[in-house]
């Protein structure tokens, strides 16, 4: 039976979502240990990887399960009372053999969450906190990302890819009870493409973002930090 995993996940003390040979500290690593407690030794496939520190609210992944375990109610629960208080399973549900978390995935949306003034120690690993916010400036610029464009300036060395240009459906900003939340949604990213993306609205004027994204010059751009970074939903 093919079983889709939909997970929730603070990546504040983790090593990314992808399973490591050097080191269990990853999310998939995390489940996959509980999996083989349960006897279940397939191997977890993901939509995607998210970064060290990247957070999620609905990751979702697809396995194969033996034939002894049928009730996935039960297989919820317990592998929720072994993970992680940091990990969640929020549902798991049989789809058809040619599902596949990845390959059949329509849209996947980011979110990256910021908030102004000071850090505080309740939300300082799960948002951004910045002095001072130009919301009206990120709203107009956040809209230069939308459409096919050749992303080569806004990826990480190592993207599992062989090419850097993308598609981004839809992009916008908005103020939620004094958060604000950007939001990014495309069929696939690049590598720390949308930290990246965030760097430049917060760094870079208009003029440079397009210069950028036209290849015409090469401006150094660090990365958002990972931690206001959420994997908020995969489309199918």
């Amino acid at each position: 039976m093919r079983i889709k995993l939909t997970l929730s996940y603070n990546g504040t003390h983790y090593l990314g979502s992808q399973t490591q040979t050097e080191t269990k500290n990853t999310i998939l690593g995390n489940v996959e240990q509980v999996l083989k407690k349960l006897g279940i030794q397939e191997r977890v496939i993901a939509s995607g990887r998210t970064d060290k520190g990247v957070h999620a609210t609905a990751q979702v992944c697809h396995l194969d399960l033996p034939p002894f375990w049928q009730d996935l109610i039960k297989l919820r629960r317990v592998m929720n009372e072994m993970l992680p208080s940091s990990i969640m399973v929020r549902k798991i549900s049989q789809v058809s053999s040619e599902f596949h978390a990845r390959y059949s995935a329509k849209k996947r949306i980011y979110r990256y969450i910021i908030k102004q003034g000071a850090s505080n120690p309740f939300e300082a690993d799960s948002i951004t906190f910045l002095k001072t916010i130009n919301r009206k400036d990120i709203e107009k610029k956040i809209k230069l990302f939308e459409g096919i464009h050749d992303f080569s300036a806004f990826m990480k060395t190592g993207s599992d890819t062989g090419s850097s240009v993308r598609e981004i459906y839809k992009t916008f900003a908005y103020e939620h009870k004094g958060y604000l939340i950007l939001n990014f949604q495309a069929n696939g990213f690049l590598r720390s493409q949308i930290r990246l993306m965030v760097g430049a609205l917060l760094s870079l004027d208009e003029k440079t973002i397009v210069e950028k994204l036209e290849a015409k010059v090469k401006h150094p751009l660090r990365p958002a930090p990972a931690n206001g970074l959420y994997l908020a939903r995969i489309d199918y």
